[in-house]
């Protein structure tokens, strides 16, 4: 387990001191698949660089293993290191080595017997699929197979903890699919507790079950990933979910109009057209204001904004028809009540 106790990091600037982080506490559970989800500028990968003392927190504590970090000598740093690895963004892999000799770079550190090493490296090689890559070169490779050999590398000390530090951010979209599958594999075969540093909210919806919000340094939002973006609280976790809505957009063909989300978080994407079988189940013709949906193994992720004509009863009848849906989740301005059979005002 790690826990982040009231951490803080300041640089000094030439305008003056910036603080990256305020007072962040986290706890991240062993076997964990935990996002660190904001936008530029949020203090992210101020946050991943703090966890393995790349950089010094100043002030709090990452307590691993029962160890305060902060305490240990840089011997036991680089220790540590070991066993809490990290893959970046731009893969950081040497052009002059092959992908075996890359893979073998942190056994030759440890002083593993060269003979070991390689055996260690070709098993590594395999695992990401990779096994007659160990004599090419990264520039003789994709983006996607450099990274599946830094991940390799990084795995090569039987590390505890994997840091991703927005290490999808350079591939497309379809090889950041096989990449988050593979350390989804990692995870559940090896046991290891992976962090995932994004600004990417399909990144977090994908693999991770817990995720933490960052705006300025600070965290906004914390929790399960379906409960943290099914509903959204902070400004910022709203501005990732959803990011394609306009602020104030509101309903203008008639003043008894209403608005209201619908969540996907699975359901199957293969049955008919959810609005146009409501606009014939119910004679409700809603408006799709916007939508940010995909299909991943024919299930369907997303969300997509509503506007319901007419009144009270005719959004009651929508809010049940789509709350039927295996794995909806109907977000309204107001929450309806059952009970009453009528809309009453939500408070935060």
């Amino acid at each position: 387990m790690i826990e982040l106790r009231n951490l803080s990091k300041s640089f000094t600037t030439a305008g003056g001191p910036v603080d990256a982080l305020k007072h962040v506490s986290l706890t991240i559970r062993d076997g964990d698949i935990y996002g660190i989800i904001g936008m530029s500028g949020a203090g992210k990968s101020t946050l991943v660089r703090c966890i393995n003392m790349l950089e010094r927190p100043t002030e709090g504590s990452v307590i691993w293993d029962g160890k305060d970090l902060g305490a240990l000598s840089k011997k036991e740093i680089q220790q540590v290191r070991h066993q809490i690895t990290m893959i970046f963004q731009s893969f950081n892999l040497l052009m002059q080595r092959t992908c075996l000799e890359n893979i073998m770079l942190p056994l030759k550190l440890i002083h593993m017997p060269r003979a070991q090493a390689k055996a260690r490296a070709l098993e590594l090689l395999e695992t990401v699929g990779l096994p007659d890559k160990a004599n090419a070169y990264p520039a003789q490779l994709s983006g996607g197979q450099q990274q599946r050999v830094a991940i390799a590398r990084a795995l090569a000390t039987d590390p505890k903890v994997l840091l991703c530090d927005e290490a999808t951010s350079a591939l497309d979209p379809k090889t950041t699919h096989a990449i988050l599958e593979l350390i989804r594999e990692i995870n559940r075969k090896l046991g290891i507790t992976v962090i995932v540093i994004t600004h990417q909210m399909s990144v977090v919806q994908e693999i991770c079950n817990r995720v933490a919000i960052l705006e300025n340094g600070s965290v906004v939002e914390e929790g399960e990933v379906s409960q943290v973006f099914s509903y959204p609280k902070a400004a910022a976790t709203k501005a990732l979910v959803y990011p394609d809505v306009a602020k104030g957009m509101e309903p203008d063909d008639g003043e008894n109009d209403q608005t209201l989300r619908v969540v996907f978080q699975g359901n199957d994407a293969s049955k008919k057209p959810m609005i146009a079988s409501m606009a014939i189940d119910c004679h409700i013709a809603a408006t799709i204001l916007s939508a940010t949906t995909r299909t991943l193994n024919g299930k369907a992720y997303g969300n997509m904004l509503l506007r319901i004509p007419g009144g009270p009863d005719e959004l009651a009848r929508a809010i049940k028809y789509l709350s039927a849906e295996p794995n909806v989740v109907v977000q309204v301005d107001a929450e309806y009540s059952p009970e009453s059979g009528r809309m009453e005002a939500q408070h935060e």
